[in-house]
């Protein structure tokens, strides 16, 4: 049987309990006693099982993991599982399919494969620097869009946070320039030669971004912070990352770092944050941050996707392999879904957006873990098939794309770097056939192990190939995003006598017809406590009525 299949228990009963009519007494049958999922249970028989149950531990963030307990039963999601196939290459030389990690999600299972596993890929290591150095095929999107718009705050990333208490401007001018030497792509600009545009990476000492102190009033910091964060980049000329610092009060500040996605992304927030605070409480004790060297920089990474991807002229390359993938499972699919929108679709969207609010009670979000373990699925997948059903109810047919992000750090190395990693997935639901919604979960299930196994062709770079009608009005090959976020929390602590909380930003944008950015909440024995999250959406296309009632649907589906 497949893993997800076999009992996690197993009672013996003289006879089974039975109702007055004959039937089986579900209630009076005795609960299964075991110890808490993952915990105790067999111990490793061998030295690649005691090393990978210790790859388990740590990834997971647990202690004695029970050697056949299943990963997803512990809480691992889709995120970590990637995080631990990329660890498991490291410590044992060994390229694991991630389709084998769903099937035998649990050690005893993979120590099995590991024996017969290829050779790991190559490494991410520092690489010899070219001429011109080449941007990674996110980047290339990143800058053609900002050539094409123009500069624009639709691909901004903002951090805003109020700041009570004694702050050290002068420490934390310092801090910020310790971070941008540290991370060559916080200092990198993209100008061209021929048309063609390269990562000009700038010397740290004349890269150190200028905090901008200005003095606000508690009625003028709402309009300050919303037009800081709103600002366009010019990526051919300008660092992408401009820092304020605005002024309420003597010990009562608002903090905005902005950078543009070109130079980072979700998962790059917690390294950066934990730089900045490190280089911060440093500074004011009066010495440099004392950090471990970075194994590379995101420009090693950028040449080493090339040499990996290999050519699409090489029949034998990952690139090749990877994009015949794609090509079979992306045809045939329809160009524009045809959502229940208010208003007719612009010739050029704004990218001008609205957020509403939504949640999962406790109660079905443990329903959605259990059916999720019962199928072999992740929450995520079947979160996507509530979506893709939604989708179709509402008249969008019964072939639904939705894309998806994943985090794209696929090597160790690349886990403390801040740069443009992620990539997005496109995961296509068929609904036809009236399955049930068990089925469409599993239906979900093997589409997504499918595109994880293929997930290193950038996006941009399958929109080339696929070529797609293109039109301006829409994002190419999907409007609807779905996203379950996962990444590892992003902190800044100054130091203890100051108090550090969110400060809304007013950034309103909208990449995407409809994005569905949810996240798992657990309590404090760390079991499902609801799921919650927003729908962003465009107001070129839909009113908050109509996504409030899109978001209150998927809901009571979901329950």
């Amino acid at each position: 049987l497949p893993e997800y299949m076999v009992p996690s228990a197993v009672v013996t009963l003289p006879v089974l309990p039975l109702t007055p009519n004959g039937k089986i007494d579900r209630r009076a049958l005795p609960a299964p006693e075991t110890t808490a999922p993952g915990s105790g249970g067999r111990e490793p028989r061998n030295e690649t099982e005691a090393r990978l149950r210790r790859i388990f531990e740590e990834v997971l963030h647990s202690e004695d993991v029970d050697v056949e307990a299943n990963f997803f039963e512990l809480g691992g999601h889709s995120l970590q599982a990637t995080k631990l196939v990329s660890r498991i290459r490291s410590e044992f030389d060994a390229e694991l399919p991630l389709r084998d990690f769903f099937e035998h999600p649990n050690v005893a299972g993979l120590a099995v494969l590991i024996g017969g596993a290829e050779e790991a890929r190559e490494s991410v290591v520092r690489q010899e620097r070219p001429e011109h150095i080449p941007l990674s095929f996110a980047q290339r999107r990143m800058w053609f869009l900002n050539r094409l718009e123009g500069p624009s705050p639709t691909y901004n990333i903002p951090l805003s946070m109020r700041l009570t208490g004694p702050l050290d401007a002068r420490a934390l001018q310092a801090a910020l320039g310790d971070v941008v030497a540290r991370h060559e792509s916080l200092r990198t600009t993209f100008p061209e030669t021929d048309g063609k545009p390269r990562q000009e990476i700038l010397d740290a000492a004349a890269a150190t971004p200028r905090l901008r102190i200005a003095d606000v009033t508690p009625d003028e910091l709402d309009a300050a912070v919303a037009g800081a964060v709103a600002y366009g980049f010019d990526l051919g000329t300008e660092l992408p990352v401009r820092v304020h610092l605005f002024t309420v009060g003597p010990r009562d500040h608002v903090l905005v770092f902005l950078v543009h996605h070109i130079a980072s992304d979700g998962w790059s927030l917690g390294p950066l944050l934990r730089d900045l605070s490190d280089a911060y409480r440093a500074r004011v004790a009066g010495r440099a941050p004392r950090w471990t060297p970075l194994a590379v920089q995101y420009a090693d990474y950028a040449i080493w996707q090339r040499d990996l991807l290999g050519s699409e002229d090489d029949q034998d390359s990952r690139l090749s392999a990877e994009l015949h993938y794609w090509r079979e499972q992306l045809a045939g699919m329809p160009e524009e879904l045809a959502l229940p929108t208010d208003l007719p679709r612009p010739a050029r969207p704004s990218h001008r957006g609205e957020l509403v609010r939504l949640r999962l009670r406790p109660e079905p979000h443990r329903a959605l873990v259990e059916l999720a373990k019962a199928t072999g699925a992740s929450p995520f997948m079947v979160l996507q098939a509530a979506l893709a059903a939604l989708l179709t109810r509402l008249g969008a047919g019964t072939d639904i794309p939705v894309g998806t992000t994943v985090a794209g750090r696929t090597d160790d190395a690349l886990d403390e770097l801040v740069g443009f990693f992620v990539n997005t997935l496109v995961l296509r639901t068929d609904t036809s056939g009236d399955p049930t919604f068990r089925e469409l979960v599993e239906r979900a299930r093997v589409t997504d192990v499918a595109a994880y196994e293929n997930q290193n062709v950038p996006f941009e770079r399958l929109v080339e190939v696929l070529n797609p009608s293109r039109s301006m009005s829409r994002h190419p090959l999907l409007q609807v995003m779905l996203n379950l976020l996962n990444t590892p929390p992003a902190e800044l602590s100054l130091g203890e006598d100051l108090t550090i909380a969110q400060q809304p930003n007013g950034l309103r944008v909208a990449k995407f017809d409809l994005a569905f950015n949810l996240a798992e909440t657990v309590d404090a024995a760390g079991e499902p406590d609801g799921v919650v999250g927003v729908v962003e959406y465009s107001t070129d296309l839909f009113t908050h009525d109509t996504v409030r009632l899109l978001a209150d649907r998927l809901i009571a589906l979901l329950e």
